[in-house]
C-alpha cells in the first residue's frame, strides 16, 4: 500500500479546514494526524498551533456538541457526558458545555418526548408499555429520577 507522505505546512492546512468544518475535540484531531503522519512529536506541534490559531477549543466544542445533540436528537444529560468522556474532554469543560442547555427547556423537552412516547403506547399502559417508554428515555441518556417520576404517575 503506498503511503502518501505530507509536509508539516500541508497537513496544517488540511487540520485548519477539518476545523473550519466543523467544531473539533483534541482527540478526534489528534487521530486524523496520525492518519496523515507518524511522528507525534509534529502532531502536539500542529495541535499547539491549531489553538493558538482557534481552530481548535474544547470550550467551544463542549458547548456546541451539547446544545446540538440535546435540541437535535433529543439526547439527556448522562448520554452527553458519557459521549464528551469518551472523547477525554475534562469534567470542567464538560460541565460548562452542559450549562449551555437551559433547565426549562430541558424539562420540558423531556415532557413533550414522554407524552409522544406515551402517544406511541397508549393502547396498553402495563409493565412492558413502561418498560419500552423507559428504555427509549434510558438510552437517550434522560436522568432516571426523571423518567421514573413520570412514570409512576401513570400508575
Amino acid at each position: 500500500m503506498n503511503k502518501k507522505y505530507f509536509s508539516i505546512d500541508e497537513i496544517q492546512k488540511k487540520l485548519e479546514y477539518y476545523c473550519s468544518y466543523q467544531e473539533r475535540c483534541h482527540s478526534e484531531v489528534f487521530n486524523k494526524i496520525m492518519t496523515l503522519t507518524t511522528n507525534i512529536g509534529d502532531a502536539n506541534n500542529i495541535i499547539t498551533k491549531l489553538i493558538d490559531d482557534g481552530y481548535l477549543n474544547e470550550t467551544r466544542f463542549c458547548k456546541e456538541y451539547s446544545i446540538g445533540k440535546f435540541k437535535h436528537k433529543n439526547w439527556g444529560k448522562n448520554r452527553i457526558i458519557s459521549e464528551l468522556k469518551k472523547r477525554k474532554i475534562s469534567n470542567r469543560n464538560i460541565e460548562m458545555g452542559l450549562d449551555e442547555i437551559d433547565e426549562d427547556i430541558y424539562i420540558e423537552r423531556f415532557n413533550e418526548l414522554f407524552d409522544k412516547q406515551l402517544e406511541r403506547h397508549s393502547s396498553k399502559n402495563d409493565m412492558y408499555t413502561k418498560k419500552k417508554i423507559f428504555d427509549y428515555f434510558n438510552y437517550r441518556g434522560w436522568e432516571k429520577d426523571l423518567i421514573f417520576k413520570k412514570i409512576n404517575k401513570l400508575s
